[in-house]
């Protein structure tokens, strides 16, 4: 089945990453274009998926690349706004297991001054899911606008969210204030197990997935890094295994996984709605095929997802259920 359009709503950022000059006293950066909903709308995109990105780009040099990198991918663009304010900056540094530890440029930047206006004039009539989170739920001015619009959307499209804490720049008490909220709005959660931690300190991740399954999201997922993903559907729960990868680095592999799992469902004709017919075999079979997107990610540099060509065939439907809890 053709998978109908994707939109996402968020930032781009540019992944600064630090490299030696080769002289003293100079630092070297190469920089790659970023930002969790870009990486998921280009990852969407190189899967197949209609992709379609709803942004603030700036026109300063880092903007011109974000729009080269999205074009260049299959990305619509149509309804991306040309704005006046500089791009988001992250310099990120690398651990010696390809860990990015990231400092941010984003002080009244382009990506956060979203207005009612901007987004009114987006028609969501061919739209299956509408995908959103990291800084753009977050950060003020245009926070509140961006939850509007998922709001807005929820009676006539899947909602997914990705969190995506960043405490560097906001402080993970915002995200805990909002979150319940989110997951009122969400049929899709998919976040980190740092992020569980940065959310919700020292919960267990079952009783995570109950907590937010109760304030309203229906498929939760939290992914593992090599410990692979926990996955529940209202209380329902499979745990499904990383895929092997020759690591680079791990920048961009959680939007990767995130664009996998939608592009499944999506080819399955299971987005569109309020997951009604969505079955624990269906969200396995999805997470298998989205270790297989993030492990491709982090064996490249920085946030380059997969072209579908590059995947091996995807792990089939009937796969073996693991449970390991369906006590609701």
């Amino acid at each position: 089945m053709c998978p109908r359009q994707i939109t996402v709503l968020g930032e781009c950022v540019a992944d600064a990453f630090t490299q030696s000059a080769g002289t003293r006293n100079e630092l070297a950066l190469r920089v790659l274009p970023g930002g969790g909903p870009a990486n998921t709308a280009v990852a969407l995109a190189r899967l197949g998926t209609p992709a379609r990105f709803l942004a603030r780009l700036s026109g300063d040099v880092f903007g011109r690349l974000f729009r080269a990198h999205l074009e260049a991918s299959g990305v619509d663009l149509s309804h991306a706004v040309e704005a006046a304010e500089p791009s988001t900056l992250a310099v990120a540094e690398l651990d010696t297991q390809g860990q990015a530890a990231f400092s941010f440029h984003a002080q009244a930047t382009a990506d956060w001054q979203w207005t009612n206006a901007e987004l009114a004039g987006v028609d969501l009539a061919g739209t299956a899911c509408l995908h959103s989170g990291s800084l753009a739920l977050v950060k003020d001015p245009g926070a509140g606008v961006v939850e509007d619009f998922l709001a807005t959307a929820a009676p006539h499209a899947t909602i997914s969210i990705d969190p995506n804490v960043r405490p560097l720049l906001v402080h993970p008490e915002v995200y805990r204030a909002r979150l319940a909220h989110w997951c009122g709005l969400a049929d899709v959660l998919r976040l980190s197990e740092d992020d569980l931690e940065l959310l919700l300190p020292g919960t267990p991740p079952e009783q995570a997935c109950d907590t937010w399954h109760a304030a309203g999201a229906r498929l939760v997922v939290i992914t593992r890094g090599a410990d692979g993903a926990l996955a529940s559907l209202d209380g329902e729960r499979v745990q499904v295994p990383a895929a092997s990868a020759q690591v680079v680095d791990t920048v961009g592999a959680g939007d990767s996984f995130t664009a996998g799992l939608l592009h499944h469902l999506g080819t399955r004709g299971l987005l569109g709605g309020r997951l009604t017919d969505l079955r624990l075999g269906d969200v396995e079979a999805a997470c298998l095929f989205a270790t297989q997107v993030a492990a491709l990610t982090c064996s490249v540099a920085g946030p380059n997802p997969p072209w579908h060509d590059q995947l091996a065939q995807a792990p089939t439907d009937e796969a073996v259920v693991r449970h390991v809890d369906s006590t609701r």
